[in-house]
């Protein structure tokens, strides 16, 4: 057959990201071989300088990866001039060198996509599905693909999330098992043009990791207060004035009075009793006198 779908994906990233994310870029180029490579963007240029580096590739697709603070990993999907484009935050990221699977795939084979059933429910679904059909499946006739099906991409959608997982398919009983890579995909905004133009729609349970961060700072802070305001209420406790309580005159009723003892006034001076010196001191003290005089006349 002849190669009609030419369809090449550009992978490439901004400066600034971590080993995982290089990593799973290169387990993505693995699995695609319609994929090609670039160097990295620098920070400062703007998004749509990516739509010129396309075309001197010769690319019509494009994948993105965005890091911010060396901890946030955004996604960018773009069709590449016209658009749609979508955005998306990468998390729980597991690459095929770190998960160590048992499954196996032969390099360079066509994947099968497996999409949840929502996405032919909701528009915004159905957008996403046609993008990933046209990123992620490889061209029929390809020269650097095998003829061969014996993986699966999965695509389901779970806490408003996008879940990819790649399975092998056993050719004996037809089961799966799981190669690697993973990663959810939690989708932020689709524009109508190529990284940028109006958005055609935004997500309303997305929040951002700077607000669950700084979600997260505050409720350890509100738990410390809590913890403060308790020790104080104890010290109050410990130091506030006592109740006092009035005398009960029934405790009285069972008390019986001592027997007053008169007192006695002494008018004479005692006597002074006399010093006994202890004899033996007195002995001991002796001998030392004898003995020095002993050695003195010797």
């Amino acid at each position: 057959g002849k190669w009609k779908n030419k369809e090449r994906v550009l992978i490439f990233s901004s400066r600034g990201i971590n080993f995982r994310t290089r990593h799973l870029m290169q387990d993505l180029r693995t699995l695609m071989p319609h994929s090609k490579a670039d160097t990295k963007m620098d920070r400062k240029d703007q998004l749509a300088v990516i739509n010129e580096v396309c075309e001197m590739k010769n690319c019509n697709k494009c994948i993105f990866f965005e890091a911010k603070k060396k901890q946030d990993l955004y996604m960018w999907l773009s069709n590449i001039p016209q658009g749609p484009s979508a955005k998306f935050l990468v998390q729980n990221v597991h690459t095929l060198a770190e998960l160590k699977m048992t499954g196996n795939c032969l390099r360079g084979s066509r994947p099968l996509l497996s999409f949840d059933p929502i996405f032919d429910k909701e528009p915004h679904y159905a957008l996403l599905k046609e993008l990933f059909i046209q990123v992620f499946s490889t061209p029929q006739y390809h020269p650097k693909s095998q003829p061969f099906v014996d993986h699966v991409f999965t695509f389901t959608v779970t806490d408003e999330r996008i879940w990819f997982r790649n399975y092998q398919i056993i050719e004996e009983d037809a089961s799966l098992v799981e190669i690697g890579p993973r990663f959810v995909l939690n989708l932020i905004k689709i524009f109508q043009g190529s990284f940028g133009g109006p958005t055609l729609y935004e997500n309303p349970h997305y929040q951002s990791p700077n607000m669950h961060r700084r979600l997260l700072r505050l409720s350890v802070a509100a738990k410390l207060r809590e913890k403060q305001q308790v020790k104080e209420v104890q010290k109050i406790k410990k130091t506030g004035s006592k109740v006092l309580i009035g005398e009960d005159p029934t405790e009285v009723v069972f008390k019986t009075p001592a027997e007053e003892k008169p007192v006695e006034i002494q008018l004479v001076k005692p006597e002074v009793k006399p010093i006994v010196k202890d004899k033996k001191k007195l002995r001991k003290i002796q001998r030392k006198k004898q003995k020095k005089l002993f050695r003195t006349e010797a």
